[in-house]
């Protein structure tokens, strides 16, 4: 074949250095790269300093360049920034969502082309195909159905799936850690980063105050009849489903239902009360660039480690969807997202209202 220039995008990890190490071996002329995005990067986040110098090294021993770019400002901005207003406004976002379609597949892949690459790889684990029936690209989940990333791909377009590589979506992890093995890459054991970069502890409330100057404004734990149950610390500090730290004495385990920021209330019931069949979703994109000219049948799911629910997914006048399900869902949150899908094929998704 023809050599085609790809950009790697490098974390450090071993699922993007797998990705590289795949693609030299198809053939593929790559480079790696990593975004620089949060100044105070810590040791077991994504893109670490640890983790920059392990990428680094890698490209250099598979004999590809590296590059870092600084996209500070832009993660602060579309992600840090709205991160801290989605939670005042009672929602719970997903910041990594946010980070794949501002800067993975926004910034980076918009340098790759600049700079003359024909592709953008990543070690997400989720596959993309051409449909030449439709002629249009495809997103599938990945081989192995326990790493599957496809949930938190659902924004991609068109656009760029027409130049996104993803070699690692056709193996399972114990392949791909083999791989490195055998291959002599010094990150072929490391352990996966399972903390939001920029808020390495968990500690989130923490972090609304330190860089959002939020002021956390007490108010009542309410229930459905409207009698005050308790104090709430502030709307932030809750989600959907939680039972533990609410302080409240019911008599009976209750659980936050709903959080609502025009009365600064947070409405508690019972675990039976979590569950409900429908939901709206806005920010849609559909990955074939078409919604649906009529209700369609799908599976949905609205967390990232659920297992997707039959459903029936009717588009709305104004771009959003209806989503309703065939058997309740427990927990439904505001500011997470719901991913449609049809066998292997991911549809695309909403963010929940």
């Amino acid at each position: 074949m023809s050599e085609k220039k790809v950009l790697v995008a490098m974390s450090g990890g071993v699922d993007s250095s797998a990705a590289a190490l795949l693609l030299r071996q198809q053939g593929y002329a790559c480079d790696g790269a990593m975004l620089r995005l949060y100044s105070g990067e810590t040791e077991g986040t994504c893109c670490s300093a640890d983790d920059a110098a392990d990428a680094r090294s890698v490209a250099y021993s598979l004999g590809m360049k590296f590059y870092v770019f600084n996209e500070t400002e832009r993660f602060a901005r579309d992600v840090m920034d709205r991160f801290v207003s989605e939670y005042c406004a009672g929602r719970t976002p997903n910041p990594c969502i946010d980070c794949n379609r501002c800067l993975k597949f926004g910034a980076l892949l918009e340098r790759a082309l600049l700079l003359g690459y024909d592709y953008l790889a990543t070690g997400h684990y989720a596959r993309v195909d051409f449909d030449a029936a439709t002629q249009k690209y495809r997103l599938l989940r990945g081989r192995d159905r326990h790493k599957d990333q496809s949930y938190v791909l659902y924004q991609l377009t068109q656009h760029q799936l027409s130049h996104l590589l993803l070699p690692v979506g056709e193996y399972d992890k114990p392949s791909i850690r083999d791989s490195a093995r055998q291959a002599g890459l010094l990150n072929a054991d490391k352990s996966d980063s399972q903390d939001i970069c920029f808020v390495p502890d968990g500690d989130y409330v923490q972090f609304l105050r330190e860089y959002g100057g939020v002021d956390l404004t007490p108010g009542d734990f309410v229930d459905r009849d409207g009698h005050v149950l308790g104090r709430h610390k502030g709307l932030p500090c809750y989600t959907t489903g939680q039972r533990k730290g609410l302080g409240v004495s019911a008599g009976k385990h209750v659980y936050v239902l709903r959080k609502n920021a025009a009365d600064n209330t947070i409405l508690l019931g019972d675990d039976q009360d979590l569950f409900t069949s429908d939901l709206t979703a806005n920010r849609v994109n559909w990955i074939s660039g078409e919604p649906p000219a009529a209700p369609l049948r799908v599976t949905a799911k609205t967390r990232y480690s659920q297992t997707e629910a039959a459903a029936t997914v009717t588009p709305l006048p104004d771009g959003r969807i209806r989503v309703t399900f065939d058997t309740p869902q427990r927990a439904i949150t505001a500011g997470q997202a719901v991913v449609l899908y049809q066998d292997e094929v991911t549809l695309g998704g909403g963010t929940i209202e």
